[in-house]
């Protein structure tokens, strides 16, 4: 077993520190705040005693073809990413999470996966950063990669410890730090419904029937850009007047209150970028709830096949979640916006800051900056605010990446090999 130390945090905090691959492995949910199933997860290390830094997560490739140029991405945006951020990382610890298929292991789950964690550390080791410890759990036990001593890392790999058991789980405990279940779990919540599939489609194909022509218009556009404002301003009203409840019943409650042709409307509307980041704007206060309530209960109206229209409700329920100090569940919602459209910009600024551990209140200001702009110009009788850059495209400026233009009716960006443009039928987007 490697002799090695990890803190959880900076000198003048608490420090907990972890000592070998069984502690890193029961400390990765607390880590990431729920059990990323089915994951490649990266952690950066800082400092002699290792300081834990940056992170990220995706989900593991199923085509082996992928794992060399999907390590190269990971390792080169960690580490670069770290860097922005002030530090470059001294070293990285990887996590390979996946359960066993039906008659499969987790021994062969391990050994399947191996050529993907050298190819890790081979990315990791070329940018000069060394792999500290690269791990693989999979049912409910651990093994190590780097780790040749088979008397502290047998063949048959070591159990988790019992939940709830060890000094992380302590700390954790403590400082009030909550573990909410599997990735799986958490995805599901965000997941389209499939009980009321054809309504919900046919009020989607209703809605762009009659929004598409106004779309393609600018004054239509800014008269859809408001109906949807003003539409989803009603439905979180109604969402935060409904009774509280467990996370489960809430969607289900959620889901009633809101009718396929609402959802329609809103859906739409989103996927012009100026709409979505108006909307942005309700990530604080005594709206920030019902409005990320609204955008989860959107996302799971993205029925096919319209499922990649949830790329705006998704991003937007992840800038919510980090705004409120919900990390784990923002990275989970940005996470699947990146699924289902790689080339979102606006989901790829927030997923790579709230993946450095950034503080959300900067984009917060612009976006405050913006409301009150608008304010203003709509007391001077100016119009809207169709002429100010977007948030997005501010912050885009500031990282040296001018974003091409998106006017209304188009699908800008990268594509997946072979994508068509989403637009008649299904209404137009704009991946911004």
């Amino acid at each position: 077993m490697n002799k090695h130390h990890e803190s959880t945090g900076p000198s003048d905090e608490q420090q907990i520190t972890l000592r070998g691959p069984a502690e890193l492995a029961d400390a990765l949910p607390y880590l990431m705040g729920f059990h990323p199933s089915d994951s490649v997860v990266m952690v950066a290390l800082h400092g002699g005693r290792g300081r834990f830094g940056g992170r990220l997560r995706l989900g593991i490739p199923q085509s082996a073809q992928e794992w060399p140029s999907v390590a190269e991405q990971l390792a080169e945006c960690l580490i670069k990413g770290s860097e922005r951020r002030g530090g470059r990382p001294d070293a990285i610890v990887v996590f390979l999470c996946q359960d066993p298929a039906d008659g499969e292991t987790g021994g062969q789950v391990m050994e399947r996966l191996r050529p993907f964690a050298q190819r890790l550390r081979t990315a990791c080791g070329a940018l000069d950063v060394p792999v500290l410890e690269a791990l693989c759990i999979s049912g409910n036990r651990y093994w190590s990669y780097c780790c040749p001593d088979a008397r502290c890392c047998p063949v048959d790999g070591n159990p988790l410890a019992v939940p709830g058991t060890s000094v992380m789980a302590a700390a954790a405990a403590y400082a009030g730090i909550q573990v909410r279940g599997s990735l799986r779990e958490m995805e599901a919540r965000l997941a389209p419904l499939t009980a009321a599939g054809t309504e919900q489609q046919q009020a989607l194909d209703s809605a762009g029937a009659v929004l598409l022509p106004k779309l393609l218009d600018e004054e239509g556009r800014r008269e859809v850009g408001g109906s949807t404002v003003k539409l989803a301003r009603r439905l979180m009203k109604r969402l935060g007047e409904a009774p509280a409840a467990m996370p489960s019943l809430a969607d289900l409650n959620d889901d009633r209150l809101i009718s396929h042709e609402e959802a329609a409307a809103v859906i739409l509307g989103l996927q012009d970028r100026e709409t979505r980041d108006r909307a942005a704007e309700w990530m604080e206060g005594p709206e920030a709830e019902s409005a990320l309530r609204l955008w989860r209960a959107l996302a799971r109206r993205c029925v096919a096949p319209y499922e990649e229209h949830a790329a705006a409700p998704l991003t937007l329920a992840g800038w919510v979640a980090w705004s409120t100090g919900d990390e784990p569940a923002a990275r989970v919602a940005l996470g699947l916006a990146l699924r289902l459209d790689p080339g979102y910009t606006f989901a790829q600024l927030l997923h790579e800051a709230c993946n450095q551990g950034l503080d959300p209140e900067t984009l917060r200001r612009c976006l405050r900056g913006e409301r009150t702009t608008r304010t203003v110009r709509r007391g001077r009788r100016t119009g809207g605010v169709a002429g100010a850059p977007s948030v997005r495209a501010r912050a885009a400026g500031r990282r040296g990446t001018q974003p091409r233009a998106a006017g209304p009716g188009t699908a800008t960006g990268r594509r997946r090999a072979g994508q068509p443009r989403t637009q008649g039928r299904r209404g137009t987007r704009t991946r911004r």
